[in-house]
């Protein structure tokens, strides 16, 4: 199974690291210095993460150059749906025609893509007559953290990211895919209310995201070797073989400091989280579609996906750009 086609979607609305660094009440610098994000993207009050999801989707079932029809699945990865019911993938679904297909929500945060990338491919390799599945990745944090508090504001932005999963030539898509779940870590990141709140019962900010930065940190420096090293150990193959490597976006300069920290080098590194900031579960499927659409990855190129999200969660996949996929270069 390999990728056949990438689309992204994203909020017109741009908000600088100065602006954010005056609601949240720092230096305007010092968001930029600190974690290396310029702007990010934040959708306004009548936008979705269904909007976007189904804005990604349908481009990338344009660059795969399928109908909806063919779809047997479509899995969406979101921890930010707009309501709990019904499921965002369903609404996709409905949204561009692919009444064939099943539909349905994976919630496994920001690590929600490779997630749900492994169920694609094992719904189609449990069956030989189903050829294609979309993925999507859509999540709106903006709505999620708290302009009062400097160490989760400034990190996130809102957007989504879809891939196309089929059949490719052998030898070619993905090689292998590694993830893993520490739920005794979930304490890291946590946000939204535990049960509903009675009316009796004054409102408070237990919807707002809460993160334990250092032990994220702490955790992201020791995993993102071990990723490395299972995945090139495993395709027998050295670290200047890998042509891309993508990274969720947690914070650009740890992802930075980590890639250097394992021996890339930052032409291999496609860094979005500058411009885009932390848009969760759909970092690294904008991160494709970018590098894609700017020519970057090109037929035959190696890429490494990195993710890590609350839960605590993360993994790795490793595969090969198909001859088959659009390039748009």
């Amino acid at each position: 199974m390999g990728v056949l086609g990438t689309g992204s979607s994203l909020p017109e609305r741009r908000v600088s690291s100065g602006e954010v660094a005056d609601v949240v009440g720092v230096e305007r610098g010092w968001v930029a210095e600190r974690i290396g994000v310029l702007e990010r993207r934040f959708a306004t009050q009548d936008e979705t993460s269904l909007d976007f999801a189904v804005d990604a989707a349908k481009a990338a079932l344009e660059a795969a150059r399928l109908s909806p029809l063919e779809l047997a699945a479509v899995v969406l990865a979101t921890s930010t749906a707009d309501r709990p019911v019904p499921g965002v993938g369903v609404q996709v679904q409905a949204a561009i025609g692919a009444y064939d297909a099943v539909a349905f929500d994976v919630n496994a945060a920001c690590a929600g893509f490779l997630v749900a990338c492994e169920i694609g491919r094992g719904l189609l390799a449990m069956n030989p007559h189903q050829e294609y599945v979309l993925v999507v990745a859509s999540d709106t944090y903006s709505r999620y953290v708290n302009p009062a508090d400097r160490r989760t504001y400034p990190l996130f932005g809102d957007g989504a990211g879809a891939v196309v999963l089929g059949r490719v030539p052998e030898g070619e898509g993905i090689f292998s895919a590694e993830i893993s779940t520490d739920g005794r870590l979930a304490h890291y990141v946590t946000g939204g209310p535990r049960i509903p709140r009675p009316p009796t019962v004054a409102a408070s900010d237990d919807h707002y995201l809460k993160m334990a930065g250092r032990d994220i940190t702490s955790l992201v420096r020791e995993k993102f070797p071990h990723l490395v090293n299972d995945a090139v150990k495993e395709r027998g193959i050295t670290l200047g073989e890998i042509d891309h490597v993508i990274s969720h976006q947690a914070n650009p300069r740890l992802v930075e400091e980590v890639a250097r920290a394992a021996g890339f080098q930052p032409e291999q590194l496609v860094v979005t989280g500058d411009r885009l900031a932390n848009t969760g579960a759909a970092s690294i499927p904008i991160g494709l579609d970018v590098a894609v659409r700017d020519g970057r990855v090109r037929h035959g190129d190696t890429i490494l996906m990195i993710t890590f999200g609350a839960g605590m969660s993360w993994g790795r996949m490793l595969l090969q750009w198909p001859s088959a996929a659009p390039s748009h270069s």
